[in-house]
């Protein structure tokens, strides 16, 4: 999820060529210097828009034999130990000044503070026509005669018992006001919490650094400006009833367009975003039809995101963080004002309530607009925001998922192996393996059928596909003939991963051949398992 804040958008043109997986943001620089690169990490953008980034296509290198995976993912350390110097100075310095606001009760706005405002404005909006009235008196007794001037003094007695009453109310005001603020120093809320961390730091809840460090990081560990991020964060829990959000029911159900499946490769839950699904006029219209479906929206995509917390370990050492993937395919393009303006409301909420909770934010099926667009939100989302974007053209979807989520957890749709409501394999059924294919060249992967009558079941994918394929059961008899499964066929490049059975009535083996008459290496990913018929 990523845009924020109804924005107003200015013309402007944004050349783009995307040649290889774009990581973080889209840099847009002056064309009047062709040769200038921008270096950001290990990813390298020359002002033509065109992207390089290592170890992506498979045409530049043999590859590993396992799955590759990307090497600069990895959540910073919430060890006391592994901190700097000044990291650790500012987490000790935000626990000392968060006690102080607990003990002294300020963390949160006084309700009697914003009462009095109000009754403040009341009195303001009453008083006004008031001295108008006496404004004018004025003017006319100015003109009167002397005779008259008696009256006027009897008048000015009025005043004096006016004000001792005055005084005698402001009296009473102030001791009504002491009063409230000694019955506020004995209700100090020591248990209060986040996301069931304890924040008070006396408790010592393992938690609480965790925690205190997501905001910090947010803040560039400036400890005055994440105290006041944690302070509007428990203020807008507190009006916005977050803490109730997990037990509510809500009106709307997008479970079609967000939801949670799987891990990745660290432990990290993933959640995924699919904008496409709001094609369907009659889903976007109970999503964004009006500002209280609207509303709902935010607070279902809210009820998410805290159910994902529920998944995570807010211990030193435990994952804290989610993977994000958003795919972008058929989705709906900015100029739908009602889903920009709920999706910018929904990522600055989510940016500013939830700081340092997702990993990598993943986009992938990006169309051309997107990069136009992200260029001119660029200037209203964090910095470390952009940094952990990652950016991804149609025919890189699978090869980049693979280096965060494993195939087994990726679904089919994108090129993994994972099924809905599928229980063939399991964990203890053996990791994926890969298999390397040059281009111009054919390989075969063989599995092993020595027992009569077993179930043999497999998976298997091509990157990219474009190859020739087949699949034939070989009996270990060579006066057998081989049983041909599945006839040759070219496979195009959006196909999905293919599974197939095969039960055999003698000993032999499956074989599957990949014929890879591209240009370009191909890595198929594969697993499979052998059932036993009991009748045998």
């Amino acid at each position: 999820m990523v845009l924020e804040g109804d924005l107003k958008v200015e013309t402007m043109t944004v050349e783009v060529k995307v040649e290889e997986t774009v990581v973080a943001e889209v840099v847009v620089v002056p064309q009047e210097e062709p040769e200038k690169v921008v270096v950001v990490e290990e990813r390298k953008i020359d002002v033509n828009g065109d992207v390089e980034v290592k170890e992506v296509d498979a045409a530049d290198n043999d590859g590993p034999k396992t799955v590759q995976k990307s090497s600069s993912y990895k959540e910073e350390s919430n060890f006391l130990s592994d901190l700097k110097e000044f990291e650790r100075k500012a987490l000790s310095e935000l626990k000392l000044k968060l006690e102080e606001a607990i003990l002294g009760n300020s963390l949160f706005k006084k309700e009697g503070a914003k009462k009095k405002e109000k009754e403040v404005e009341k009195e303001k909006e009453v008083e006004k026509p008031v001295e108008e009235e006496k404004e004018k008196e004025k003017e006319t007794k100015e003109g009167e005669e002397s005779g008259e001037q008696e009256g006027e003094k009897k008048e000015d007695v009025k005043p004096e018992g006016d004000n001792e009453k005055e005084k005698t109310v402001l009296e009473c005001e102030e001791e009504k006001t002491e009063v409230v603020i000694e019955e506020k120093c004995e209700e100090i809320d020591r248990d209060i919490s986040i996301w069931g961390v304890p924040l008070f730091p006396s408790k010592g809840s393992e938690g609480t650094d965790v925690v205190l460090l997501k905001f910090l990081r947010a803040r560039d560990f400036k400890v005055n400006d994440a105290l006041e991020m944690l302070k509007k964060t428990l203020q807008w829990r507190k009006e916005s009833n977050i803490d109730s959000l997990l037990d509510e029911e809500i009106g709307v159900d997008l479970s079609s367009a967000f939801y949670m499946n799987g891990i990745d490769r660290e432990g990290h839950p993933v959640c995924y975003n699919i904008y496409g699904v709001f094609e369907n006029e009659e889903l976007y219209a109970k999503a964004f039809g009006d500002e209280e479906k609207r509303k709902q929206f935010l607070r279902w995509r809210f009820q998410l995101m805290e159910k994902g917390i529920q998944k995570l370990d807010l211990r030193p050492g435990g994952v804290a963080s989610l993977l994000q993937i958003s795919d972008l395919k058929n989705s709906p393009s900015p100029s739908k004002k009602e889903l920009r303006t709920a999706m910018s409301k929904a990522v600055t909420l989510l940016q500013d309530n939830y700081p340092e909770f997702v990993a990598k934010n993943i986009f992938i099926n990006v169309p051309f607009w997107y990069y136009a667009f992200n260029a001119l939100l660029s200037p209203f989302l964090a910095q470390r925001t952009k940094s952990k974007f990652v950016v991804v053209r149609p025919a890189k979807t699978t090869e980049t998922l693979l280096k965060y989520v494993q195939a087994d957890e990726i679904p089919v749709q994108y090129g993994g192996f994972k099924r809905e409501n599928d229980f063939e394999f399991s964990s203890e059924d053996g990791e994926v393996s890969e298999l390397l294919i040059k281009a111009g060249s054919t390989e075969t992967i063989e599995i092993p059928a020595a027992e009569v009558g077993a179930t043999l079941l497999w998976d298997l994918t091509v990157m990219g596909w474009e190859v020739n394929y087949k699949e034939e059961f070989v009996p270990s008899d060579e006066a057998s003939y081989t049983i041909i499964i599945q006839k040759s066929k070219k496979m195009s490049s959006n196909e999905e991963p293919t599974r197939n059975t095969f039960r055999n009535n003698e000993p032999g083996k499956v074989v599957l051949t990949i014929q890879n008459w591209s240009s370009k290496k191909k890595r198929a990913l594969y697993r499979y398992k052998t059932k036993k018929n009991a009748s045998y």
